[in-house]
């Protein structure tokens, strides 16, 4: 049976790469990726593909764990994952393709106190009310984790769990909460004018982004269409402020997206 899906899926990558060649301008992609990356940068990816490609078909799907998101790439139900990960990768038949490094950011309401203050420690904001990623999103909130742990404090308790980019807007824009958001949502979500990123200095903490297929499996046009159209896309955030991003240490071990 696993044999039998390697190989009809072998002949639908084939047959529609010649259907690319007949006309470059048609092909279907199938993506998995997790709420921050539809909040952020795969419209953004999306809508430069289609308006050069007008007869590209995607298809979606969203998952809220890297094994899902694993399962759904070597089921062959999908042509490629796109989102955070730890490396080096520990299963050997993916295929990881990082566009740049993940930071962080704290964000308050435009009505918060925090908002008037020019320069804030993360410290004086442990008491908050957070809204934080949940205990199973294991490479987003071991990253925030780590960035509190650097700063000697513990993850503070949350008033709110959850890994959906619209609610944390929501809360946060209520002026009641507080939150971290990646920096990417931030850069190629849609603008809210009424989230602030507050100036509180924090460690250098980051995590790779980027495309993960799977090794032995032929790669279609599109998905190579997609990986450098990201790359493009993605290309001001390889460093901030010309000076390259720093990669720290998964303290897991696991490799699971955001």
């Amino acid at each position: 049976m696993k044999s039998s899906v390697a190989i009809f899926d072998e002949l639908r990558q084939s047959i529609g790469e010649i259907k690319f060649l007949a006309d470059p301008t048609v092909g279907e992609l199938r993506i998995a990726c997790a709420d921050s990356m539809l909040s952020g940068l795969l419209p953004v990816i999306i809508t430069r593909l289609s308006s050069r490609h007008p007869k590209l078909t995607f298809h979606v799907g969203q998952a809220f764990s890297g094994d899902q998101l694993y399962r759904q790439l070597r089921e062959r139900n999908v042509d490629l994952i796109l989102g955070k990960f730890a490396m080096p990768l520990a299963d050997t038949d993916l295929q990881p393709s990082i566009l740049f490094e993940e930071r962080y950011v704290v964000v308050a309401g435009e009505k918060n106190p925090w908002v008037r203050r020019r320069n804030i420690r993360l410290a004086e904001l442990v008491n908050e009310r957070w809204v934080l990623q949940p205990s199973d999103n294991n490479v987003g909130r071991v990253q925030v984790a780590e960035m509190f742990h650097a700063c000697g404090l513990d993850f503070p308790a949350a008033t709110v769990f959850s890994g959906s980019i619209q609610l944390y807007n929501a809360l946060v824009a209520s002026g009641q909460f507080l939150s971290t958001m990646p920096m990417s949502v931030l850069r190629f979500g849609p603008k809210r004018p009424e989230i602030k990123v507050l100036p509180v200095k924090l460690p250098q903490i980051s995590r790779p982004l980027g495309i993960v297929t799977l090794k032995n499996r032929t790669i279609s046009p599109v998905v190579k269409l997609f990986v450098d159209c990201a790359r493009d896309i993605t290309q001001p955030m390889t460093g901030l402020g010309g000076a390259p991003l720093r990669r720290a240490k998964h303290a897991s071990g696991n490799n699971r997206y955001e």
